[in-house]
């Protein structure tokens, strides 16, 4: 039943994960990528742009830290000295249907960074999360018609929250993760690995960048100086979230852009289960071998033991020889000298 189970989960996840990178039937309209100084999102957002160029998808990218415009992105917005609805309304603006097309072309919408948005001078202007989130999901088109849009947004783990102006409303990261639909997690491979190490070993855990809570040089990317390039690529924690409310937690593992042409058009994630470095292949027939205890004495028999232990007659055994009636069952005893018979006993 297991092996069943774990191929059914494998084919359903690996094409969950294929519909979510390459927006297909608008899967997921947010997506939330929470990362960090150990893994930024950066692989992962050229992952999305590389797809979404095989599939003929318009990119815009909104950014508040890139200052150079990605390859494969149709439209690049800066968002320096502009408020939040100029940015809405550039983005609005550089999106062109295609030509001739009955209905508007399908469009993925990036942001960089939510974390500008989230401080102080911005919440004091009445800025509103959900409102300027949910302006990018279906935007209008020229034509009047409403496009197929996915809206990607990420959001940095390592920043200090700012402090809430209104104590009563939920803050920030727990809006979006109650808006978004998928919520895409990313790690470093192989920080994954050292902890998984640490845990088949029953030791505590390493901590990796500020967890470290260390003064001096911060060191988040030691796969870098290890220098182990087996290790490579980005781990993806995914919880996805069904129409029904039903949930889907699996773990990814995206190797890096090195490996694979930019028109490679099979699916390239696989599961972290899958991995070899995570999951070393196990001798069937040696782990039968080794079901019995570990000892110093010898348990198992020989073929000589085990035909002498089937010769020998039990005194059980002559009990059920009786053939009269009464006979079966009866009791075999050889009084020793040590036994005290008592014949008045006997009589009764």
């Amino acid at each position: 039943m297991a092996p069943t189970n774990l191929s059914h989960r494998r084919t359903h996840n690996l094409l969950l994960i294929s519909k979510l990178l390459s927006l297909r039937d608008t899967t997921s309209p947010l997506t939330l990528l929470q990362d960090s100084l150990e893994q930024p999102a950066t692989p992962l957002i050229k992952e999305y742009i590389r797809r979404a160029k095989l599939s003929k998808v318009h990119v815009t990218f909104i950014s508040y830290e890139t200052l150079k415009k990605p390859d494969g992105v149709d439209a690049f917005i800066a968002t320096r000295r502009k408020t939040p609805t100029e940015v809405v309304r550039e983005a609005s603006a550089a999106y062109q249907p295609g030509v001739g097309a009955e209905t508007p072309r399908r469009r993925l919408i990036i942001i960089d960074t939510v974390n500008p948005l989230l401080n102080s001078k911005t919440l004091e202007t009445g800025f509103h999360l959900p409102s300027f989130l949910g302006s990018f999901i279906a935007p209008s088109g020229p034509a009047g018609g409403k496009a197929e849009a996915s809206l990607v947004v990420t959001y940095h783990q390592d920043i200090p929250a700012q402090s809430q102006l209104n104590h009563y409303s939920p803050p920030p990261l727990s809006i979006l993760t109650y808006l978004a639909t998928s919520i895409i997690t990313l790690h470093s491979f192989f920080h994954i690995l050292a902890r998984k190490a640490a845990r088949d070993r029953s030791l505590a855990a390493p901590s990796f960048g500020l967890e470290e809570e260390q003064d001096g040089v911060l060191l988040s990317r030691l796969d870098k100086l290890a220098g182990t390039g087996a290790a490579e690529g980005v781990v993806l924690e995914l919880e996805h979230r069904r129409k029904s409310g039903r949930g889907v937690l699996e773990w990814y593992l995206l190797p890096p852009a090195s490996r694979y042409s930019p028109q490679h058009v099979k699916e390239v994630v696989t599961l972290l289960d899958d991995n070899v470095l995570y999951n070393p292949p196990t001798d069937i027939k040696a782990s039968h071998d080794n079901d019995e205890p570990q000892s110093t004495f010898e348990l198992g028999l020989t073929d000589r033991q085990r035909r002498d232990r089937e010769g020998v007659v039990l005194p059980y055994f002559d009990a059920q020889q009786g053939n009269g009636p009464g006979e079966g069952g009866r009791i075999l005893y050889d009084m020793g000298e040590e036994d005290d018979f008592d014949e008045e006993e006997d009589e009764i």
